[in-house]
């Protein structure tokens, strides 16, 4: 149990980053290229600004306040104007430190004003380490200049210290080369990527158009080698492929051929069958007359499997208006003997497809009802970036339980087919990258919806 628990709780922690995680294979990329450069980067400043940082910065704040320091021993020493004097200009000269004495002045301030770095804690612990009076470092009145106030007994004594002697450098230099080196980088690296995913979009790309059946040609390999060898190898199956199929398609051509002479002769022999002189000539022609619809339907069973078999795999796809083919689907239905009620279709619905296998299948659904005596209606309109074709009937319907089982080949649930009606339409409508469903129609018939991509 405590096993399971672990694994549940390790599969929630997998799919909390995976729904933090970018999507996209650029954005993961990018973000692999960015998180070890900001970590780079982030050592790199910890490294500068916690140790070389801090150190420089003690030391230069020890040098400053043992300068103080000595400088205030002197001045304890020698307490005489003159001397003092003398000894402010020795300390200009020598240290660079301005000195001014200002008798009886109060300190009303005490610590340090605040700056980015490290530079203001560590004057302040050296001078709280060395000097045992109250004192105030000014950092902001002057940018270049710090002044330090020491409260002495008798007055307070100004130190002006020139800033370049406490501050290693301005900390946000360093960190804006860090991050301007960073963007550089990550600039470099998205432009390379960029390439790359471009050449996985590519094939991605052609692999979908080619799975719709449309005809895209050799793609030109490039990008990394990996995704070069990928190119090559979709261009020879595309190529094998399409061999295969116009190969099929010949050989199906050929044996349509064959198959619809010997049954043009029998039809001819039928009909030049001499139905006069003989005994009974009313049976002879009703005879003759239903070897005639025998010889028709096997025609038709035929044109069935063979468009079973043959898919449509050698038209190409090209631009269709909706509106048009469902305009001719009715049409033909009606002049046939169907029912169709009424077509209805959203203006200006374009879909690439295949025109005669788009025919095909809608005419199949219409050929279904009409064997149904149930009448029809064609619908058509868009869906987000699919387009939607209903085909609306008021026949007798399917069972709910037995509506996947009609899509098989050879299907007993079609009245006097061949058991390859829907079977055709569903094969046409994925091979053009769309789904059909059943479904009870508000007519009181079937519902078939057929959703394919624009």
């Amino acid at each position: 149990m405590r096993g399971w628990r672990t694994f549940w709780s390790d599969g929630q922690l997998d799919r909390s980053v995976r729904r933090v995680l970018p999507n996209s294979f650029l954005g993961r990329s990018l973000l692999i290229v960015l998180i070890p450069i900001l970590v780079t980067q982030g050592i790199a400043l910890e490294l500068f600004y916690g140790n070389y940082l801090h150190v420089m910065s003690r030391r230069m704040s020890e040098s400053i306040v043992s300068e103080i320091g000595l400088s205030l021993d002197l001045l304890e020493r020698y307490h005489s104007h003159d001397d003092r004097a003398w000894l402010t200009r020795q300390v200009r000269t020598r240290t660079q430190l301005a000195m001014e004495w200002h008798q009886n002045a109060r300190l009303t301030k005490f610590g340090s004003t605040h700056v980015l770095g490290p530079m203001d804690e560590d004057l302040v612990h050296a001078l709280a380490t060395s000097i045992s009076y109250p004192f105030f470092a000014d950092w902001l009145t002057d940018e270049r200049h710090v002044f330090i106030l020491i409260q002495l007994p008798d007055g307070v004594l100004k130190v002006d210290a020139p800033r370049k002697r406490l501050d290693v450098g301005q900390l946000w230099l360093f960190v804006i080369w860090a991050l301007g080196g960073s963007l550089l980088l990550f600039a470099i690296a998205a432009l390379f990527m960029r390439n790359q995913v471009r050449a996985v979009r590519r094939l991605a790309k052609a692999a979908e158009q080619f799975g719709l059946g449309r005809d895209i040609g050799a793609i030109r390999p490039e990008g990394a080698r990996e995704v070069r060898k990928a190119a090559v190898a979709f261009n020879r199956m595309q190529e094998r492929i399409s061999r295969f199929v116009m190969q099929r398609t010949a050989v199906l051509a050929g044996v349509s051929h064959d198959l619809r002479t010997p049954l043009t002769r029998l039809r001819l022999s039928l009909a030049m069958f001499p139905q006069t002189g003989v005994i009974d000539a009313g049976l002879l022609r009703d005879d003759v007359t239903d070897m005639v619809g025998d010889v028709s339907e096997m025609e038709r069973m035929i044109e069935g499997y063979l468009s079973f078999a043959r898919g449509e795999g050698a038209e190409q796809p090209q631009a269709l208006d909706v509106a048009t083919v469902l305009e001719d689907v009715a049409a033909a239905a009606v002049r046939s003997g169907g029912r169709v009620r009424e077509v209805v279709c959203d203006p200006g619905l374009v879909l690439e497809a295949r025109p005669d296998a788009m025919r095909r299948m809608l005419a199949n659904l219409v050929e279904n009802a009409r064997r149904l005596n149930a009448a029809v209606w064609l619908t058509g309109y868009g869906e987000d970036r699919n387009i939607v074709i209903e085909v609306d009937d008021d026949g007798p319907g399917i069972p709910t339980e037995r509506r996947e089982e009609v899509f098989r080949a050879f299907s007993s649930g079609e009245r006097g087919g061949t058991g390859l009606g829907l079977t055709i339409v569903r094969d046409i409508v994925r091979a053009h990258g769309g789904d059909v469903r059943l479904a009870a129609s508000l007519k009181g018939g079937l519902n078939v919806r057929i959703t394919l991509p624009r």
